[in-house]
């Protein structure tokens, strides 16, 4: 059954999806102007302005309907007097205002096409595996690379450029190099800080295979780094252990999250390890399931999700340690395989 009859059979009323990236994953087409109403009979109308009218045409067993550039203001005109159900979180209060305008009877939905994003197939799953690949080869390539002496800059390019030389379509999102003391900030800006011997170096990473995403931190050290550091990567790396033995079908993201913060209260390092254990991906970086103490979500098959604990310590530095899992009904499958032992470079 294709992705449009499976959501229409889940529709009371026709929705209207407006987001690009649930456009994309109904009928594979990509565009930053377009809609698709989806009925419950199964029928579907594909809206989209001038330039991207060739493309929606090639598209299988959907109705195209051309629109003014603005399509909004022309879907007020084309949808007035229908009552029709729209993505709620997916849309912006100035576009449901242009919707209404044309009197369309507007009821709010939310997470309609998300339920079904969130098990993977078959080619999701061999997309993400493809672009998870890429990334060990690039972290590969990277532990051979001088690190002394440049900057997070030159690095965060350096991993770009490569991304792209080995066979990536893109980049799943901007390079975090994060090294010494702005490792203590999870989502560091790589800047013009030089790298120096004895500090411990966060690199999140990932690429796009066929629009699907990867994802992928490792932490390296720098020369000869203190105790206190290496006390940090080892206490990372058990969390991130355990985190992996907890996850599987059936387990809830606060349990699975839970799981991942024993040792590191043990040792008392509960308040640098601020953020969730991690979250879903797919044609975004982040999507749902996630693992995190305020989750309400239930792991199933075929989910695909982040194993990401983190420690950050203000004025000391920080360590991530990251992987990228299918969940089965026993555990999960590790798609990144680029070593997690604390590796020492130049």
């Amino acid at each position: 059954m294709s992705r449009i009859a499976r959501l229409a059979d889940s529709l009371d009323e026709p929705l209207l999806v407006t987001d690009r990236v649930n456009v994309q994953y109904l009928l594979g087409f990509q565009s930053s102007n377009c809609a698709v109403l989806v009925d419950p009979d199964g029928t579907s109308t594909l809206y989209t302005d001038f330039r991207y009218l060739e493309s929606a045409r090639a598209i299988a067993g959907v109705e195209v309907v051309q629109t003014r550039r603005d399509v909004a203001a022309g879907l007020s005109e084309l949808l007035a007097g229908r009552r029709i159900g729209f993505e709620a979180s997916r849309i912006s209060y100035a576009h449901w205002q242009t919707l209404a305008a044309g009197g369309a009877d507007l009821v709010p939905t939310r997470g309609l096409v998300e339920a079904f994003r969130l098990v993977k197939d078959d080619g999701e799953i061999d997309a993400i595996r493809r672009a998870a690949s890429i990334s060990d080869d690039v972290y590969a390539a990277l532990s051979e690379e001088r690190f002394t002496g440049r900057t997070e800059k030159e690095l965060a390019w350096w991993i770009e450029r490569t991304f792209r030389e080995l066979g990536a379509d893109g980049l799943a999102f901007a390079p975090i190099v994060a090294s010494g003391l702005n490792g203590a900030s999870p989502h560091a800006h790589p800047g013009d800080t030089v790298i120096d011997e004895g500090v411990l170096v966060t690199i999140d990473m990932g690429c796009t295979i066929d629009a699907y995403c990867s994802d992928c931190t490792r932490t390296f050290a720098v020369g000869e780094v203190s105790e206190q550091l290496v006390g940090l990567y080892a206490l990372v790396a058990q969390a991130q252990l355990d985190g992996l033995a907890a996850v599987r079908a059936g387990e809830t993201g606060v349990d699975v999250d839970a799981a991942s913060r024993t040792a590191i209260a043990a040792a008392g390092m509960a308040d640098y390890y601020g953020h969730g254990l991690g979250h879903g991906l797919g044609l975004e970086v982040h999507e749902a399931p996630v693992l995190r103490p305020e989750s309400t979500d239930v792991l199933a098959p075929r989910n695909l999700v982040t194993i990401e604990p983190g420690l950050y310590l203000p004025g000391v530095g920080g360590c991530r340690i990251e992987d990228l899992v299918v969940i089965t009904e026993t555990g999960c499958e590790i798609l990144t395989s680029f070593t997690k032992d604390m590796l020492v470079v130049g």
